[in-house]
């Protein structure tokens, strides 16, 4: 008669800890910092193909500046940002808020790279039909241009989703409780508890859990790169 296998009695409190209150964060970090990267990226990237150069300069020294540092110097910048005075109120960012802020700087800074590589690859009749059809610059670019460009975006963006799940762990260094903070909790715990922190089993169940969110967005990408691209 085959003997079941029992869980060692850590393993539920310590997964169920980890699953509950640690992965939330970092999907709930990380669906920030995508979103407010693509607004802001696509809308800069869009205006980086404008003919200006004073506007040409100033939007690469957003992209250049955000994309050239270390994510973790951008972070860390943020959260010790002396507090801010607006209309009579203080406000101070706490951990998580700066994590996001930092995360949505240099997504931003690579969507907006993408898209004037998207934008500008569109063809040149595409905007003299646009034209021809009493569309400006604005209405050219909102009706045609752009959604033409965002097919082939896709498979980058899905890259940077990637990224941005994969770099929430930086988020660890200013106390955010992601699933990395989430484990090096637990490690603590059963160190205080039972002597033994069993580190090595719950970081290996970190690489688990990051290994089988990012593995699909990965082979999503180049999917959509073989189909859209």
């Amino acid at each position: 008669m085959p003997l079941a296998y029992e869980l060692p009695e850590w393993v539920r409190p310590v997964a169920v800890y980890m699953l509950r209150e640690g992965l939330p964060e970092t999907l709930k970090l990380a669906a920030v910092a995508v979103t407010v990267s693509a607004l802001i990226g696509i809308l800069l990237g869009t205006f980086l193909t404008i003919h200006f150069r004073p506007l040409q300069a100033l939007l690469r020294f957003y992209i250049e500046v955000w994309r050239g540092l270390p994510i973790i110097v951008t972070i860390l910048f943020i959260y010790w940002l002396p507090a801010l005075h607006v209309l009579g109120q203080t406000i101070q960012l706490d951990a998580y808020t700066a994590a996001a802020v930092g995360l949505s700087l240099w997504g931003s800074a690579q969507v907006a790279e993408a898209t004037r590589g998207a934008v500008q690859s569109i063809p040149k009749e595409q905007h003299e039909a646009a034209a021809a059809l009493g569309f400006g610059w604005l209405g050219r670019h909102a009706f045609v241009i752009v959604p033409q460009a965002l097919r082939r975006l896709l498979p980058p963006f899905v890259g940077l989703l990637v990224n941005i799940i994969q770099n929430t762990t930086i988020a660890f260094v200013i106390g955010v409780n992601e699933f990395l903070q989430a484990g090096q909790r637990q490690v603590e715990n059963l160190t205080t508890q039972t002597g033994n922190p069993h580190a090595f089993e719950i970081f290996a169940g970190v690489l688990v859990v990051f290994f089988i969110i990012s593995f699909p967005l990965t082979m999503l990408a180049r999917y959509l790169e073989r189909r859209l691209v």
